[in-house]
């Protein structure tokens, strides 16, 4: 059995930070924490928690070398990416301009085809998924319609609306009781 005597403020701490954390990791090393000070073995809590004795062990040594700061996961920085977000406002500036406005030839643009002018460019080499990951980090969404029926001809626009009515009345036809 390892014993830990907690002062009354580390205990309010720990207690305080049990109840009103939404981290369940950290809830669990709190409480492994108090339960030890109210003399529970390691065998128990870890039985209790659903973890190993080791575990227990680490969360023990981490609260006793740093306090309640040493029990919260610290997350690694992770990759950093590979498009960097110093180009941000001239990458989304192509998107907004359009491919045919820098040059490229086509209607719209793609993950692939941004990645591809990105390194004409810059020489970044990026995959269509690094561009895809970059475009929802900032919002954008390549795939939208450029066609809009109110810039369309006049004549056209009652044609379809015509065809619309004409397609609407033959459902209702078929629909309605007879």
């Amino acid at each position: 059995m390892s014993g830990l005597a907690l002062s009354e403020e580390q205990r309010s701490e720990l207690e305080s930070c049990f109840r009103t954390t939404e981290d369940r990791r950290l809830r669990e090393r709190c409480q492994a924490v108090l339960m030890t000070s109210r003399g529970r073995s390691q065998q128990q809590i870890a039985e209790d928690l659903g973890t190993t004795p080791r575990n227990i062990q680490r969360f023990l040594a981490r609260y006793r070398a740093s306090g309640l700061r040493g029990l919260r996961i610290q997350w690694a920085p992770g990759r950093t990416p590979l498009i960097p977000e110093g180009l941000a406002p001239t990458i989304l500036g192509w998107v907004q301009q359009g491919p045919r406005a820098c040059g490229v030839k086509r209607a719209n643009w793609t993950h692939e085809a941004l990645a591809d002018f990105l390194y004409r460019q810059t020489g970044i080499r990026a995959r269509e998924t690094a561009m895809g990951d970059f475009c929802r980090r900032h919002g954008v969404r390549l795939y939208r319609p450029t066609y809009r029926f109110l810039r369309a001809d006049a004549s056209r626009q009652q044609q379809a609306r015509q065809e619309l009515s004409e397609k609407n009345a033959r459902r209702k036809q078929v629909t309605s009781p007879s």
